[in-house]
C-alpha cells in the first residue's frame, strides 16, 4: 500500500489545544529516545545487507538497532581481559567436542 492509497477522511485534523498539549517523545517514552545520537555513518553495502538479511531472517525488526547491539558487544568485548576471552571460548569448545563425543545410543 502507498501512502496515497491510505484514507485519512475519518481523521479529525489535530485543534490548537492539542498540539499546544504535545511533549517531546524524549519526555513521554524517555527509554525510546535513551542516549541516541543521530549520525551519518558510511558503511559497506554488504555490510549493511548482511545486517539486515540477520534482521528479515529473525522475523523483523531495526537493522540499525542490530548494528549498534553489535558495536556494544564489541566495547564489552574490548573490557574483558584476553585471558578472560579465552577461558570463554575454550569452555565453549569443549563443552561442543563432549557434547560430540557422548552422544547416547538408541
Amino acid at each position: 500500500m502507498t501512502e496515497k492509497d491510505i484514507d485519512y477522511s475519518d481523521i479529525s485534523p489535530l485543534t490548537d489545544a492539542q498540539l499546544a498539549a504535545m511533549k517531546p517523545l524524549g519526555e513521554v517514552l524517555p527509554r525510546a529516545v535513551h542516549n541516541k545520537v543521530r549520525i551519518t555513518i558510511r558503511l559497506d553495502a554488504d555490510t549493511v545487507r548482511w545486517f539486515k538479511e540477520q534482521v528479515q531472517q529473525a522475523g523483523g525488526g531495526s537493522y540499525q538497532n542490530f548494528i549498534n547491539d553489535a558495536l556494544r558487544d564489541h566495547i564489552e568485548q574490548q573490557k574483558e581481559p584476553l585471558e578472560e576471552v579465552l577461558r570463554h571460548v575454550l569452555r565453549e569448545e569443549l563443552q561442543e567436542i563432549k557434547t560430540h563425543l557422548i552422544q547416547p545410543t538408541t
